[in-house]
């Protein structure tokens, strides 16, 4: 099946209806936004008929489109509310800051990826600013963030992101690698360190920087 030959809004329905709301997503404002934001439109145009696949999407590079269910489970523990300030780390081709900033947030992103960036920057919409730079420090330039969203897995987050966050309300999301499990956690920051709990088990990727350079401490 090639890309005009697919139906995307009725993809897009069937992804929320089968894919993120059985699994335990009940954010009105959240669904609202996974329904609205043309997923599609995030991918090179020779992969855009995988994009309402129940799985990760290569991006090229050792990069992916994060599962839906696994991207919707995160955003629904951080609870993103309107008006707050997020951060998007590792944000690839712009998809997840676009729902976030579907869902009221002004919305910053940093991806270090040139490819990734030309792609991201053709879909987001205004309410994103989507920069360039290296993944491991964040983006300082608007911090503090009341919400994080790490876009892959790590070994382990470095101080950075803890440090970036508003303190005690502010929330980070992303997947955290350990051996051969991904486990998907949330932290906040408490006196300027990074406290996580776990959240579920998922299979998302290492991003690649991280794995040339491990030794990170949260």
């Amino acid at each position: 099946m090639i890309a005009t030959d697919i139906d995307f809004a009725a993809a897009r329905k069937h992804m929320v209806d089968s894919q993120v709301r059985p699994n335990k997503v009940t954010n009105p404002r959240l669904i609202a936004a996974l329904r609205s934001v043309e997923r599609e439109r995030f991918l090179p145009a020779d992969r855009s008929a995988l994009a309402y696949a129940d799985e990760d999407v290569p991006l090229g590079g050792g990069r992916v489109l994060m599962e839906p269910m696994v991207l919707a489970r995160l955003l629904q523990a951080a609870a993103p509310m309107p008006g707050e300030k997020a951060l998007v780390i590792g944000a690839g081709t712009g998809y997840g800051a676009a729902v976030l900033a579907a869902c009221g947030l002004t919305v910053f992103a940093v991806e270090e990826d040139a490819a990734l960036l030309a792609i991201g920057r053709a879909a987001v919409p205004a309410e994103v600013s989507l920069v360039s730079g290296p993944i491991e420090a964040g983006w300082a330039g608007r911090a503090p963030y009341d919400l994080i969203l790490v876009e892959g897995a790590v070994d382990a987050f470095p101080a950075a992101f803890g440090a970036q966050l508003v303190p005690l309300t502010g929330r980070l999301v992303g997947v955290r690698r350990t051996g051969t499990t991904s486990q998907a956690v949330i932290g906040e920051s408490v006196g300027g360190q990074l406290s996580v709990l776990p959240l579920f088990e998922c299979a998302t990727p290492l991003f690649p920087t991280f794995r040339r350079a491990p030794g990170f401490v949260f």
